[in-house]
This record gives C-alpha cells, sequence and structure tokens, in this order.
C-alpha cells in the first residue's frame, strides 16, 4: 500500500495545497470551470492580466489552431483594475479559491499604480506580474526581453507593494539569456518566476495570402510549447536553485507536470489544456499524485528539481 503524497507546496511565503493552478488568460477569473469542479480544489486561480483601464483587446480573428497548440492575439481585453477589484477577486474569495492576481502595464508607472491598488485587498495569495507586454516608453520593446525594463517594473511594484505580498515575475522565453534576466527580476525583488510565456508566432492564411490573425503574431500554448518551457526552466533553476519556479507551457498530463517539477518548478499552470478538457486540472492533479506516489516521494516538494540531482 502506497501512502498519500503530501501535495502542497510554497511560492514566496504563501503556500498551497497543491502545485496544480490555471494558467493565467485561460479562465479569466474562473467563473467558466467552477462549473465543473470547486476552485478551491486546486492550488490556485491565476486570474487574467488586468490592466488599470478597460481594454477592448486586438481586432479578430484572434485565434488560430496549429499543429499541437493554437495561436492567441487576445491583447489584454479586460475590464480594467477598478471593475475587477470590485466584482472578480470578491467573487473568487466567496468560492474559498485561493488568488494570484496577474497584473500588466504599458509603461512603469502603470505597474506601479496597479500595484498601489492590490496594496490594500485582503485575501490574495500572490500578485503575478506579466513583464511579457510592449513596454511604449520604449519603442514597442516587451519588457521581459529588455533587462533593464523587467527590473525597473520589479522594482517599482516591490517598492509600491511592500514586503508581504509574493511577487512572481512572469517571463518570456523570446530571449537569448533567460537566466540572466531572471537573475535580474530576482535581485529587483520578485520572490518567484513563471516560466513560460507563449512563443511569438505567426500563421499565414493561404487564401487570403495574408497574416490570419488580425494582430498579425500571437502567442503559440499547447503540447508544442512543452520542451521549450521544459528546457527554460532547467536552465533557470540551475542558475537560481533556491527562487521558486511556476512552470507552464503545453501541460496536458500528469506526466506533463511531473516533467517540468523534475526540471525544477515548484508549480504547475494549466492553461490551453482546458479549452478541450474543462476538468483537466483535477485529472492532471490526480496524475501526478499516482505518479509521485509510484515513485517513492512522499512529498511533491522532494521531486521539485529532481532531474538536477546528482550534477556536477
Amino acid at each position: 500500500m502506497t501512502l498519500p503524497v503530501d501535495m502542497s507546496t510554497t511560492l514566496g511565503n504563501a503556500w498551497f495545497p497543491t502545485p496544480i493552478f490555471t494558467a493565467s488568460g485561460c479562465a479569466s477569473s474562473g467563473k467558466e470551470l467552477a462549473q465543473f469542479f470547486p476552485l478551491n480544489q486546486v492550488g490556485a486561480i491565476v486570474t487574467k492580466s488586468v490592466m488599470s483601464k478597460p481594454r477592448h483587446g486586438r481586432p479578430t480573428p484572434r485565434m488560430a489552431e496549429t499543429p499541437s497548440g493554437m495561436l492567441n492575439s487576445i491583447g489584454l481585453q479586460g475590464p480594467g483594475i477598478d471593475a475587477f477589484l470590485a466584482n472578480d477577486v470578491p467573487w473568487l474569495l466567496e468560492q474559498k479559491a485561493r488568488v494570484i492576481v496577474s497584473i500588466a502595464g504599458e509603461t512603469v508607472e502603470e505597474y506601479s499604480t496597479l500595484a498601489r491598488k492590490l496594496r490594500s485587498v485582503s485575501g490574495i495569495s500572490a500578485v503575478e506580474v506579466n513583464i511579457s507586454c510592449p513596454n511604449v516608453e520604449n519603442r514597442g520593446m516587451v519588457f521581459a526581453c529588455d533587462p533593464e525594463s523587467s527590473r525597473r517594473v520589479i522594482d517599482g511594484v516591490r517598492k509600491t507593494i511592500g514586503g508581504e505580498l509574493p511577487i512572481i515575475a512572469k517571463l518570456s522565453p523570446d530571449v537569448t539569456d533567460l537566466p540572466a534576466i531572471a537573475r535580474g527580476v530576482v535581485d529587483a525583488g520578485a520572490d518567484g518566476l513563471a516560466l513560460i510565456n507563449t512563443v511569438l508566432g505567426m500563421v499565414i492564411n493561404i487564401d487570403s495570402m495574408k497574416p490570419h490573425l488580425g494582430g498579425k503574431t500571437g502567442g503559440l500554448s499547447g503540447p508544442a510549447i512543452k520542451p521549450v518551457a521544459v528546457r527554460a526552466i532547467y536552465q533557470v533553476h540551475a542558475a537560481l536553485p533556491k527562487v521558486p519556479i511556476l512552470g507552464m507551457g503545453g501541460v496536458a498530463s500528469g506526466r506533463d507536470a511531473l516533467e517540468l517539477i523534475l526540471a525544477g518548478a515548484s508549480g504547475v499552470s494549466v492553461g490551453t489544456a482546458s479549452f478541450g478538457n474543462p476538468k483537466a486540472l483535477i485529472d492532471i492533479q490526480n496524475e501526478l499524485r499516482d505518479l509521485l506516489a509510484a515513485r517513492g516521494f512522499a512529498t511533491m516538494q522532494q521531486a521539485i528539481g529532481y532531474a538536477h540531482r546528482d550534477e556536477a
């Protein structure tokens, strides 16, 4: 008889009963998934990235199916921070869900403004700072692709929000030296890292012979990017072994989740898989527990970074 596995994990000073989370942007604020399972059965709901003002997003078409995944170009459509704090967060807390609020901005100051509004909200477990957005002050360069911009955003959020709420910096894989960017945001005050955001891609419609997406480029997600996620998590964990990583990218099964954990992830977010199976998070969580037990792990945390063992 196998003993039950302790599935709990921590990100900064925040504790979660399981390591399986939603991925920001794939279930808005959780209402769509709540009809399929109680939201408090998973580690946390990571909300869709919210900005200061309401936003309509990018022009249609916004989605394209690709081999082993999909491309999306939503453009951070959302209600804005004030409506989000008035409606979405209270609803999630009523469901007894643990909440990680994802924020996004176009300027360093916008991130600080968002952090200021979150500072007075009780019941939030952590803040995900989505710096994989274009910086309008720097000719549209994505914050997470520029070490200095990345550090300035995290430094501003940390100074604004204080020391209590964990900050998780969400990074883009579309960079040359990901561990260097990761080290910079940790030095600036990030408690953890979310790896990876979608991979920039494009689809050409061969009938119109033009880009298929209204926004031309979009984020590639789904099983096609899992090897990129595993590589990114492995590299960053090797460079920063004490920094917790919320891993994501193409996770569709407990085996996928375990692969990210062995690479160094302390938690795993599930996104695209939920579109095809709304109960994917629960199925993945159950399968992960069985896989850990079968491999003799008494706790999930014993498996974090196990693939790095015995390396020189």
